[in-house]
């Protein structure tokens, strides 16, 4: 009697607590829905944030989507971050095209208790909770040291960026930085090639057959190093003129493997949006308790600055890297 007695307490203990369990309220809730937006859905390089992105919203259990336009269209971009702010999000990831034109919509959104975060490019002016992503100044004096090396400290570099957009800026303020280093070594054009590598090829083809003094090239946009290398290509100077590139789009690999790019600086897109997500996710539930409530707090809960690296990728190292990389980035 005494162990059935004692069995039936076990199950009314179990029963009672399995009550308890199924009346508390979730955690996540169903109409919980975070959006990142980007500056250009065409790249690899968002696609791979894509994945980061949706991988910790599968984890957490929540809803999530990345859009962006087709190309570097920052008004464009403006546009779709306007609409999300209307739906009323529970969160938004940003990476910012152009940053003064972000700053006032960032502003409204933590007004109306939307938390945003800056990924990969920030809005500094802005009332955006963090920035996650990449040392930007660090980077780019990555870039000039490599090319430095490459060039034996002197010649004469060109540099292939997106004027006022703030992440690049700051690439091109490290690479001006680093030059205080080598006094040999001379920045002596600076091409705007709006994130096309058609305007890249363009504008290096142009440079290099109106014989203009040019020993290295560095891009420091994602797309430049494709255009550059195809412009070389083109003009029998493959492997002859050194090209420091930037991110790891499967064409920038390719030419590496090809010896037309010596090296790139690779950025970790998945892991940004990864956690960027997850932040937005300990926002919007107080996860972290260092305040009451972000939303009234004097200061966030949560690191202003997140550097999530780069990695040196040459022909030396890139098959390793590309043996490391997940399904999702190699399908691309």
């Amino acid at each position: 009697m005494k162990r059935h007695g004692a069995t039936l307490a076990l199950v009314l203990i179990l029963g009672g607590s399995a009550l308890i369990v199924s009346c508390t309220k979730p955690y996540h809730e169903e109409n919980e829905r975070y959006v990142f937006v980007a500056t250009n859905i065409n790249l690899s390089y968002w696609q791979n944030a894509e994945a980061g992105f949706l991988d910790a919203a599968k984890g957490l259990g929540v809803k999530a989507e990345l859009i962006g336009p087709p190309g570097y269209q920052p008004n464009a971009e403006l546009g779709m971050f306007r609409r999300v702010l209307e739906e009323n999000p529970t969160g938004i990831c940003l990476s910012a095209g152009r940053p003064e034109m972000f700053q006032a919509e960032i502003d409204k959104a933590i007004a109306q208790g939307i938390p945003v975060i800056c990924v990969d490019a920030d809005v500094p002016g802005s009332r955006r909770i963090l920035y996650i992503g990449t040392d930007n100044v660090k980077a780019g004096r990555e870039s000039l040291q490599r090319m430095a090396a490459l060039l034996s400290d002197k010649g004469s570099i060109a540099v292939i960026t997106i004027q006022g957009q703030h992440n690049l800026d700051d690439r091109v303020a490290g690479v001006a930085d680093a030059l205080k280093n080598f006094p040999a070594l001379k920045l002596t054009k600076i091409l705007d090639d709006k994130g096309d590598a058609r305007n890249a090829f363009d504008q290096v083809s142009d440079l290099l057959q109106k014989k203009e003094k040019v020993d290295g090239i560095i891009c420091l946009e994602a797309t430049g190093g494709a255009g550059a290398a195809e412009a070389l290509h083109r003009l029998n100077l493959e492997g002859k003129l050194p090209i420091v590139a930037f991110d790891d789009d499967p064409e920038t690999l390719d030419w590496i493997e090809r010896g037309a790019i010596a090296a790139t600086i690779a950025q970790k897109p998945y892991v940004m949006s990864y956690y960027g997500l997850k932040f937005l996710d300990d926002l919007h539930h107080n996860a972290v308790r260092q305040f009451k409530d972000w939303r009234t707090a004097l200061a966030p809960p949560m690191p202003a600055f997140v550097d999530t690296g780069t990695v040196v990728v040459n022909k030396n190292n890139l098959k390793i890297y590309r043996e490391g990389l997940p399904v999702h980035a190699k399908a691309m």
